[in-house]
Parts: C-alpha cells; structure tokens; sequence
C-alpha cells in the first residue's frame, strides 16, 4: 500500500503557463506546492505523466491560443506517457461549464479560486476519486508562506503584490475572471522579497493589476493602516541584495508627485513607467469608463519628464473600441508623436463577453482594427528607432542574462529600461561577464527594438 501511495506522489507534472507574469506566478505557486507533496516538476512535456495548462482568457486571441495547446496536450495522451491533461487558470474560471463540455480531451479543470490545492485535486485523482471540476470564488491570497518555485533565471523574480481589479474598465472582464482587489500586507510581501534576494535574486519585477491601487482595500477596512504604494516601495528598497526594483502596470490616475519624488531619488528604483492609457481622446475614455481625460493624463507624463528626464515610459492603446471615430482614432497617433513614447504596445478591441464593451452597438470591422493597429505599430517603430540610435555613444547599467538566445557569440542583456520579455534587449559583442552580473555596457549600435554594445566596466 505505501508503494502505491509513493508511486502517486513520484508523478512527473510540466506545466504550460500562458499569459501575463501575474498567471506564471500562479504557475510558480502550483509548482511549489507540487514539489512540496513528492511531485516532480519537469520541462519536457514528453516526460510528464501530467501537463497543467494554465490559461489566459483575457481576449480572443490568447483564448484561441489556450485552446489550442490543451488540444495539442491531448493528443500526447495518445500512445505516449502522458495521463492527465489539467486545464487550469482564467480561461477555466470564466468559462466553467461551457468549457468542461466542449473539451471532453481535457482531465481536471480548476479554477482561479482553487490552484492553490493542485496537489490535493492531482492526488485525489490518481487515487480514484473521478471528480473532474474544481471551482472556487476568486477569494484565494498568497502568503508568505505560500510555497513557490522561482521560474525565471535565478538573479530576477516576479513578485505579486495583490490579486483582482477595483477598476471597472468597459473592455475588460478580469474582476469578472479575478474578482474584486485584495491586497497582501507590506510585511507579506517584504518577507518574500528577502527570501528572493537570499536566492541571488538582484531585479524584482513588481506585478499586480493596478499597482497605484496597492492597499485600497486594506485602509478601507483599517484607516490606521499603513499599506500603500509608495509604503510598499520605500519598504522593499530597503531589501537587502535587491539592486532592481520595476514596476509593471502603473495606472495614470495613480500616479502621484509623490511617487515620482520616491523614483527619481531611490536609486534601486528603476526610471521605468509602465503606463497603459488605452486612449486619449476624452470621450473614448469616457465610453470606457477610465477616470482620467486627455488632459490630466498629460499632467502626470510632464510631472514624469519635469522630475526624471531619462524616464523610460511605456504604454498600451486600443484601438477599435466601439463607435471609435477616424479623427478620434487620429488623436492617439498625435498624442505618440507629441510625447515620444520609448515602448508601446497596441492591442485591437475584442468584444468581451458580459462587459460595457461587448454590448455596445457601435463595434468596428476587423479591417478598420488593423488598419489602426498598423499605424499606430508603425508610428511606435519610428519612435523607437529615432530614440535607439540617440543611446549610440551613452553607457548604460546592463543586467547579463547569459548568451544570445541567436548565437554563443554575444552575450545578451538588459538595460535597465527593458523589461523582460516585452522590450528588447541589449547584445554584447566585447567584453565578459557571468549571468547576473550587472555591467557597464557602451552602445556602439542601435536596432528598432535591441541595442548593441561592449562592456566598458566590469560590474557585481
């Protein structure tokens, strides 16, 4: 009987995690609290006796994509090793039913509210037990404790700060998906801070839905309570082994000239905004319920500017939302031309389902979404291009990742106005330096969205 029990435990889980950072730490949490309960965790889906999937269902396309894999998943069961394929995440959580009956390849469902207890619903299954769903409200918070497995190399981290979403956008369903904000303590997430930093980790890349909302929740419940961003930021600054810290999705409305002050005098603070606007045109913002107008918008990028004139900024559009005008359209072209935005992502409007959005009557053709992506794509390229090649000659802080992902030739790395995985990178043709290391690197060439240099100063 002890066999049969240790068999259970030894099986072999690979996880596939789609989506942004803030669903691989969900991920990295399923894989902690596996490895904890005797399960092994490989990176070979050929290998596993289990492949959790989780999945994305925040527009068409990432939805199309989780699909897609948990088919491709499927068909491994075929002949091969693999015994459970466990759909799990957004996709599953807003969906529930309708995609339990459409995907009879699929093993296990489980739901945003109940991740958490993977290695319990993955025991209970290989002991028998035929119950396929497992749902729960969105209510669950990670702790301190929390078991997690740290998926990025070793010297950066993700680190959430909160789950769910105050904000009522017209386009979005993630507090449909995530539900309503709940912040973890500063003391939380400190604590995780120190025990990364112990692990080597030298960037922490914070993560929420709204970072500016930090802690609204917890002063509501308690007004003596102290949580909040700016708090938060001067707390992990004071992380020991931590050289890094970069924000990601930083709403205008929140941030203050305060916050601006806290980074252009905290030196661990990278100069990095990252800012989804969405639309500048004040009756778009209107129709999708953002709280800003065009103008105080612009109020916040010159107090940026004003306080931090080397400020990396990046921001996201939308372009098609319903009853979207040409000449409105036109303003967000004008707006990127005015303020030369360093990074900018555009995302074509998806009707979203049980959204403001989603029931308008106004919606655009798929043609007329392109059309707008391209341009403002095109518009972004020669920005970024002209603003690349006036970094030629300037000697940046670079964080070496290791080797070129195209050749073990160069080195590759990133500057410290380059987020993972969304920007570019910086290649380095001279000079040597060991994974971790953070470098002076000189630019010799630039690239629409990489940079190349040497290393003029050896770094830690």
């Amino acid at each position: 009987m002890m066999k049969t029990q240790e068999q259970k435990l030894n099986k072999k889980v690979h996880f596939i995690s789609l989506g942004c950072p803030k669903n691989l730490v969900d991920s990295e949490i399923m894989a902690g609290t596996l490895l904890k309960e005797g399960f092994e965790v490989v990176g070979d889906e050929n290998e596993a006796e289990t492949v959790i999937v989780n999945t994305c269902g925040f527009i068409e396309d990432s939805k199309k994509e989780s699909i897609q894999r948990i088919l491709d998943m499927a068909e491994l069961k075929k002949g091969g090793r693999l015994e459970k394929v466990v759909v799990a995440g957004c996709l599953t959580q807003r969906y529930k039913d309708d995609l339990v009956q459409g995907l009879p390849e699929a093993d296990l469902f489980v739901g945003s509210g109940e991740f958490q207890n993977i290695a319990q619903i993955l025991k209970g299954s290989y002991g028998g037990n035929t119950k396929k769903t497992f749902f729960n409200l969105p209510t669950y918070l990670q702790e301190q404790e929390t078991p997690r497995v740290n998926s990025q190399p070793g010297h950066r981290a993700y680190l959430k700060i909160s789950e769910g979403c105050m904000k009522r956008c017209a386009f979005c369903a993630i507090p449909l998906i995530r539900g309503n904000l709940q912040s973890r303590t500063i003391e939380s997430v400190v604590n995780e801070a120190k025990l990364l930093a112990v692990g080597g980790v030298k960037e922490l890349i914070i993560i929420s839905h709204d970072f500016t909302d930090y802690g609204w929740d917890l002063r509501r419940k308690n007004p003596q309570a102290k949580d909040s961003p700016v708090e938060l930021l001067r707390a992990l600054c004071k992380v020991e082994g931590i050289e890094w810290i970069r924000l990601l999705y930083l709403y205008p409305d929140g941030i203050t000239p305060e916050m601006v002050e806290l980074f252009a005098t905290e030196p661990k603070l990278v100069k990095y905004f990252d800012m989804p606007l969405q639309h500048v045109n004040d009756d778009v913002l209107k129709k999708m319920n953002r709280k800003m107008t065009r103008g105080e918008i612009e109020t916040v990028l010159q107090n940026i500017k004003e306080k931090i004139p080397d400020a990396i900024i990046r921001t996201q559009f939308i372009v098609g939302f319903p009853g979207e005008t040409q000449e409105q359209f036109e303003e967000i072209l004008e707006f990127m031309l005015k303020h030369e935005f360093d990074r900018v992502g555009c995302f074509k409007y998806s009707p979203e389902e049980n959204t403001p959005g989603g029931k308008m009557i106004e919606q655009l053709d798929e043609d007329i979404k392109d059309e707008r992506f391209n341009a403002v794509m095109s518009v972004a390229q020669r920005i970024s291009l002209e603003k690349h090649a006036a970094m030629v000659g300037k000697t940046l802080d670079v964080l070496v990742e290791g080797y070129s992902e195209e050749t073990e030739l160069l080195l590759q790395g990133r500057f410290w106005g380059q987020a993972p995985d969304i920007d570019g990178t910086v290649l380095i043709n001279d000079g040597q330096a060991s994974k971790g290391d953070i470098v002076k690197v000189r630019i010799t060439e630039s690239m629409e969205y990489d940079l190349i240099g040497e290393i003029v100063e050896e770094g830690h």
